[in-house]
């Protein structure tokens, strides 16, 4: 797994919230972490294909998804994560993930990338043990996610 794959995604991401919610976000400490999927969380799953193939893995806890929704419909207070909601964070990790490609792309990656599928943590099949590299997003105000990147 080649740790460089991770900043495009940080990049994108970090482009994203500024344009969406009006935030800059800051990064936590880089690690390699096997992936759990927790009780009271969303996941956001893109597959990459192409030189790069895998996954990429945005992990929120549901209230900070809440949040994010919230700011990304200018301020509107979502209260549950309803088809409305579950749409909205699933274009993030998709614009997240497309913004991305499209960095790999300019350094000499050809990828695409699947539709996002979005997932609660009581999803079947979510027990998938998978070795990941992990990077916490942060906004003040929002909470916290996490970036992970399964891709070979």
């Amino acid at each position: 797994m080649k740790a460089e794959v991770i900043n495009p995604f940080l990049e994108s991401a970090r482009l994203v919230f500024e344009q969406l919610i009006h935030k800059s976000p800051s990064t936590g400490q880089l690690g390699i972490k096997n992936v759990e999927y927790l009780e009271d969380h969303i996941w956001i799953m893109i597959g990459m294909t192409g030189q790069l193939n895998g996954n990429v893995v945005f992990g929120i806890e549901e209230q900070v998804a809440l949040r994010i929704v919230s700011a990304m419909m200018g301020g509107f207070i979502i209260a549950e994560m309803d088809e409305m909601g579950e749409s909205a964070i699933s274009e993030l990790g998709n614009m997240i993930s497309g913004n991305a490609s499209t960095i790999l792309y300019n350094q000499g990656y050809s990828v695409d990338i699947t539709p996002p599928q979005v997932m609660k943590s009581s999803h079947p099949g979510m027990d998938l043990v998978s070795q990941a590299l992990c990077i916490p997003i942060s906004m003040d105000g929002i909470g916290e996610l996490d970036i992970q990147v399964m891709i070979s």
